[in-house]
């Protein structure tokens, strides 16, 4: 028996599994989402540990199975997305700042016009940008008291520690703090020393797959033996193992990852070189791009306009007409991502009439989230040199068939949905 850990953006699962690959217990629960500022985005670390070890908990219930029948866990987890903690009380000192989380904009300015973008670029993969995790240990730094003695970590540094007592990062998830030099798969001394950041402070960065440490939370004395980002997780899961191979998964933002082997991309304009996941001494690369509001946008429309009461209703409203009415969203809810990096950009609502009513707003939102994969496809497609022929397809929103052939129909190629999305 395995447990799977999936910490996401709004809540946490955890699925057991058999030895035959079968689901045998889940279980889900959300937390809550901080908005303390307009861009300022936060999430309770100690919420999302509560959440998750019962969570887990929950599932092995589910199973019928204890801890001790698991051989070990797995790990798979928002990116980007900063914890500090004390080193003495293993306490969190702030809340966590959240990849979607946009305070440091200016600060990010400051950088790119003192002409740091070609080292972060080259060192990284990345682009300067307030997504990335560097940027927001600089901020805890410089606005909280005690933060210059805390641990950071990603959030997977953050459950590995609690349930282990060890300070790690996988190398995919390291690989997204603007910090991590992507070819050695070392913390960068001078990126560091750029944003006041102690090496020391950060998490030992691993491979993917490998023992992190045991755990007695669950019973028994159980490994942590495996650890990637949500979007590298989903990446190898879709079995896109080979150069070439591409999946986007659809959840509160949509992130496209072309595999691309051994060697690192160019990611030209508008792209990021990231790691998909390191195993033994070998580090494959993909090419990604990343869309910041997708499943974010529906959810909008049910928490901020009241205009559904449930995901589910989107498909049956959107299908109930011909066309869009000429009504177009531009879901930049929290900035674009890419190709465009802007993290300025704000929504737009266009085209409406008197004759515009909740399907045809709701319409315009599921045919955004195909047109921005379209615009991360294209553009994958031109810094790769390679035409895809199919995209592989996960996340939540692969349950409306609707926006699924709408997006196959956009792109031009079949859109494959997996059994377990």
């Amino acid at each position: 028996m395995i447990l799977a850990i999936d910490q996401g953006t709004t809540g946490s699962t955890c699925l057991v599994f058999d030895d035959e690959g079968q689901i045998t217990g889940r279980a889900y629960s959300e937390f809550q989402q901080h908005f303390p500022n307009p861009g300022w985005v936060e999430h309770d670390a100690s919420e999302i540990w509560e959440v998750t070890r019962r969570v887990g908990h929950e599932a092995l219930a589910d199973a019928g199975v204890e801890g001790a029948d698991l051989e070990a866990i797995g790990i798979t987890n928002q990116r980007e997305t900063v914890v500090a903690w004390d080193p003495d009380t293993g306490a969190p000192i702030h809340n966590a700042l959240v990849w979607q989380d946009r305070r440091t904009s200016n600060r990010c300015d400051e950088l790119r016009e003192a002409g740091h973008e070609a080292l972060v670029r080259e060192r990284t993969g990345l682009v300067i940008d307030p997504y990335f995790s560097g940027t927001k240990i600089e901020w805890l730094l410089r606005n909280v008291e005690g933060a210059e003695r805390a641990r950071f970590g990603t959030i997977d540094s953050w459950l590995t520690y609690k349930l282990t007592g060890e300070h790690v990062a996988d190398l995919s998830n390291a690989s997204r703090t603007m910090l991590l030099d992507i070819g050695s798969g070392r913390w960068d001394p001078d990126l560091c020393e750029l944003l006041g950041v102690d090496p020391a402070s950060l998490p030992e960065p691993r491979g993917s797959a490998e023992i992190y440490g045991t755990t007695s939370e669950f019973g028994g004395d159980v490994p942590v033996a495996g650890i990637a980002g949500d979007q590298q997780a989903a990446l190898f899961g879709q079995a896109c193992h080979a150069p070439g191979d591409a999946k986007n998964t659809y959840g509160t933002g949509s992130f496209v990852l072309l595999n691309s082997g051994a060697e690192r991309p160019d990611p030209g304009d508008g792209l990021l070189a990231t790691i998909a996941w390191g195993i033994g001494d070998e580090i494959t690369y993909a090419l990604e791009a990343s869309v910041f509001v997708t499943g974010a946008a529906v959810q909008w429309l049910r928490d901020g306009l009241g205009l559904i009461k449930s995901a589910a209703e989107t498909e049956e409203l959107a299908a109930s007409l011909d066309g869009n009415d000429g009504v177009y969203f531009v879901p930049a809810l929290t900035g674009l991502g890419s190709p465009y990096w802007d993290p300025y950009a704000r929504g737009a609502l266009i085209g409406l009439t008197r004759g515009t009513g909740r399907a045809q707003i709701v319409r315009a939102t599921l045919e955004a989230i195909a047109y921005q994969t379209v615009d991360a496809v294209r553009a994958q497609e031109a810094a790769s040199g390679e035409s895809l022929t199919m995209l592989r397809a996960d996340g939540g929103a692969v349950g409306n068939k609707w926006l699924m052939q709408f997006q196959a129909d956009a792109l031009g190629v079949p859109v494959v949905v997996p059994e377990i999305a």
